[in-house]
This record gives structure tokens, C-alpha cells and sequence, in this order.
């Protein structure tokens, strides 16, 4: 898929131009979602239950308890057996798209990952209205939340849209953490509906046994998919050397010089790491790693483009 969207650079707030711009490169995910639905209600994803919908299926020989409106009247008359067409039945995928803009999410060393989380969020929520889903989500700050219905609605996704840009703004002011990510989830588990396609974008740097009871019951009633934004820095330290480096209220020296500090830092990554995949298959969830040097689409499109049927592994 051509990237139609390139990343905004230097920007420490997440704009609303940029997400509002990013629905056009999000029609080209023609896969997006590409889940079968669990809800019994109209909308336009196939599934496998079968009865009267909108799409013709197949023609078979009746049986007792089909409805009679469904008799093939043609072939029953050219094979003298009763016949009845068959349809699939369309259902609905709301998509839901959690957003964890938390104080772990205002780093980065290429672009914030608070603005690339943003920035996928917003994509996938588009993703889901040129879908012709209904689609919402839910934004988790330092001190508070907020809740977007799930609509079929550009109104929703710009009310989102607006909730993110406001909540990657209050990051600019360090604030304590009401949050760790498994109240983050449990607080989730209050908005989903069944047969929902479950989005959870964060960095997931606190991920603990905790999540992992949270998540399960997450994936009991929905499609769930998880989105690990990360940092080159946070994989391995900079080249050998002293560095100032500073919280925005204090300032210490970091020396990288160290091999074993070196090392020690990358096995804690790549442990975190493991311990995120480990879980997302258990739980048969997607799981995709956005780097903030890489644009946002070039991850999105390898799961979702054309080439590509479904985001799960």
C-alpha cells in the first residue's frame, strides 16, 4: 500500500488536522478488520450463522423448519423437490479503540510515542467507519478518562479525535498516575460489547500478571488486539557515552557506557516484549509493534492492506 500519510514531525501534542487527515489513507485498508462477528445484529461483516439476511448463499433441498417465504419456487418446479435458498447473515463489529495516554507515553526519541499512539488510534477508528462499522473508543490520561460511544458516525470519530488531542495536551503537565494499566483494563471491561473488535493502544511498559486476567475477559467477548507502541530507545541504549537526561522537573547523568548496563537494559525490553506476544497468543489476540520512526501506516498497511487478509498471527 503507498503511504498516502506521511508522520508529522516535532510535534509534543497530538494535532487534530493530521488525524482528521488521516481518514483518507485509512479507506485503503481493505482488509480492516476482517474478523468474523459475533453480535446478532445488522451491519456489514459476514458470518457464520445462517438464516434470512441480505447476501444469497446457496440453494438447498428444504427441510422441516425453514421458513416457506424462502422456497426457490423455480427449482422446485424443474426438479419436483421442494428447494429453499439459503442467505448469509450480515452482522455488526463495533470497534472500540482504547487509547493509553499515560506519562510513560510522553517520551520519545524520533516522535512522542503519546503522538503516534494518537495517530493510531484515530486510523483505526476511521478504519472501522470506512468499514461501515460503528466505531468509538476510550482515552485513559494521567488523571482521567473519557468515553466515546460507539457510533456509524463522523461525528463520534471527531469527538474522539478531539478527546485525544486534549488528553496528549494535559501530558505536557506532570501529574501523578491514577492508573496502572490493569485498572486500565478493568475499567474497559465496562464498555465493551459482545462481538466488539477490541483495540488496546499503549506502550504497555507496567504489563503484569494482573493484565493477563483483565485481558482474558476481554477476549471472551470480543476480537481483541493489541498495539505496542514503542521507542528505538527503550529497545537499546544510545551509543556509549554520558547523558544528561531529565524528567522535565530533575536531571541526572546517564552513562551507557557500561556493557552489562547495556545489556541488562535490552534483556528487560525483550523480556517485556516476550511476555506481551506470550500472551496475545494464549489469548489468540493481533498484536502489532509501532516504532515511533516508522509511519504509522506502513505497520497498519502490511496487516490490513491488500495483500494481506487479517492482523492475528
Amino acid at each position: 500500500m503507498q503511504e498516502t500519510i506521511k508522520p508529522s514531525e516535532n510535534l509534543v501534542t497530538a494535532s487534530i488536522q493530521e488525524m482528521i487527515r488521516l481518514r483518507y489513507a485509512a479507506r485503503e485498508l481493505n482488509n480492516f478488520p476482517n474478523l468474523l462477528a459475533r453480535q446478532a445484529t445488522a451491519g456489514g461483516h459476514r458470518s457464520r450463522f445462517r438464516g434470512r439476511g441480505m447476501d444469497f448463499d446457496e440453494v438447498r433441498i428444504y427441510q422441516p423448519g425453514d421458513d416457506v417465504r424462502t422456497i426457490d419456487w423455480r427449482v422446485t418446479a424443474r426438479t419436483q423437490i421442494p428447494h429453499t435458498k439459503v442467505f448469509t447473515e450480515e452482522r455488526e463489529r463495533p470497534i472500540l479503540v482504547i487509547c493509553d495516554l499515560r506519562g510513560s507515553m510522553f517520551f520519545g526519541s524520533q516522535r512522542l510515542k503519546s503522538v503516534v499512539a494518537c495517530e493510531i488510534s484515530a486510523a483505526l477508528a476511521w478504519a472501522g467507519i470506512a468499514a461501515n462499522d460503528r466505531a468509538g473508543g476510550l482515552v485513559f490520561g494521567q488523571q482521567r478518562q473519557v468515553d466515546i460511544k460507539s457510533q456509524r458516525s463522523h461525528h463520534a470519530v471527531l469527538q474522539y479525535i478531539h478527546a485525544l488531542r486534549d488528553f496528549s495536551a494535559e501530558l505536557l503537565e506532570i501529574r501523578s498516575e491514577r492508573y496502572s494499566l490493569a485498572e486500565i483494563l478493568e475499567e474497559s471491561r465496562r464498555f465493551v460489547l459482545p462481538g466488539s473488535t477490541l483495540f488496546i493502544v499503549s506502550d504497555f511498559y507496567d504489563f503484569d500478571r494482573a493484565c493477563h486476567r483483565h485481558l482474558f475477559e476481554l477476549a471472551r467477548h470480543g476480537n481483541l488486539n493489541l498495539c505496542h507502541v514503542f521507542d528505538p530507545l527503550e529497545a537499546e541504549l544510545p551509543p556509549p557515552s554520558v547523558y544528561a537526561v531529565s524528567d522535565g522537573e530533575s536531571q541526572i547523568l546517564l552513562d551507557s557506557r557500561s556493557t552489562e548496563l547495556r545489556r541488562h537494559y535490552a534483556v528487560a525490553y525483550q523480556k517485556r516484549c516476550d511476555d506481551l506476544r506470550a500472551a496475545s497468543e494464549r489469548l489468540a489476540a493481533g498484536l502489532l509493534s509501532f516504532s515511533t520512526a516508522e509511519n504509522v501506516f506502513a505497520t497498519l498497511g502490511r496487516a490490513y492492506g491488500k495483500r494481506h487478509s487479517r492482523m492475528r498471527r
